[in-house]
């Protein structure tokens, strides 16, 4: 019995510690960090409320799963020749 009630303390303290909430600039810097490490450019990252409907991927979420991070993929301009 003691062994039970030690493995659901455990199972609970572990769970409430996972479910800890993680502000939007701590995650929006750790998906910057990885797409920089991709190589990828000409992007941009926006936080919304969740709900927001959108045609864009969406990366993230922060805030205990309140608000969203949409990923918006840019065209490079391309610079003209004098």
């Amino acid at each position: 019995m003691k062994k039970c009630i030690l493995a659901s303390s455990l199972i609970l303290i572990s769970v409430t510690s996972w479910a800890t909430v993680t502000s939007c600039e701590d995650v929006k810097s750790k998906i910057e960090k990885k797409l920089a490490g991709k190589n990828v450019t000409n992007y941009s990252l926006e936080v919304a409320a969740k709900g927001t409907e959108t045609k864009n991927r969406i990366v993230g979420s922060c805030e205990g799963d309140k608000k969203i991070i949409i990923y918006h993929r840019s065209t490079a301009k391309k610079k003209m020749a004098e």
